[in-house]
């Protein structure tokens, strides 16, 4: 009953509750980043969601779209901006993604939305990582983030999948909040994201 049922009456709940009380915030963000991303305050990318199923998740954009002399965007650490490292470092940067929530492509809690170009590379139990909502946070996000290997992530995701509950998830959600407070488990030095997948050996 909790995962069909439930937890989706959760997700709408919270999700519509979060985006009253933290609508000061969002529209100071929205505001603040379209002056310095030149009227771009958002980022959308096609991610696969439950069943590998592709929608346009929503982030507030950290990041400018510099690219070299042929066209291709400047690594990650060379279009970073300070505004965005500083939304990154609190996790800001996640909060309209409530509104994927709210249609229903994401929930409050499951394995993060990673690459489509990653499809191709899972084996049949990472594969498993699809069989829920992707989440704004999860199992593997309490349980290391991205200082933890790639294997660590999708065996900690893979888990989730298979213990989905009410009192998990209040736990992941509790774990979050403290570990977003105390900036626990995130990597600020020169490479804030995760190195890209290449498939297993």
């Amino acid at each position: 009953m909790y995962n069909p049922f439930i937890k989706r009456f959760l997700d709408f709940s919270l999700c519509f509750i979060g985006i009253v009380m933290l609508s000061p915030i969002l529209l100071f963000l929205m505001i603040f980043l379209t002056v310095t991303n030149n009227g771009k305050p958002f980022f959308f990318q096609t991610r696969p969601g439950k069943n590998e199923k592709i929608f346009k998740i929503m982030k507030f954009k950290s990041m400018n779209d510099k690219k070299d002399e042929n066209g291709e965007l400047l690594p990650f650490e060379q279009r970073i901006t300070r505004v965005g490292k500083f939304i990154r470092k609190y996790s800001l940067d996640e909060i309209p993604q409530l509104f994927n929530v709210l249609k229903g492509d994401m929930s409050l809690i499951g394995p993060r939305p990673l690459l489509i170009k990653y499809l191709p590379l899972y084996s049949d139990f990472q594969k498993q990582r699809h069989n829920v909502r992707p989440g704004i946070t999860g199992w593997a996000q309490v349980n290391g983030r991205n200082t933890i290997s790639w294997d660590q992530k999708f065996k900690l995701d893979v888990w989730y999948t298979e213990n989905v509950s009410f009192k998990t998830d209040v736990k992941i959600i509790l774990l979050t909040i403290k570990k977003v407070f105390f900036k626990e488990d995130i990597n600020s030095g020169e490479n804030l994201n995760m190195p890209t997948f290449t498939g297993n050996n």
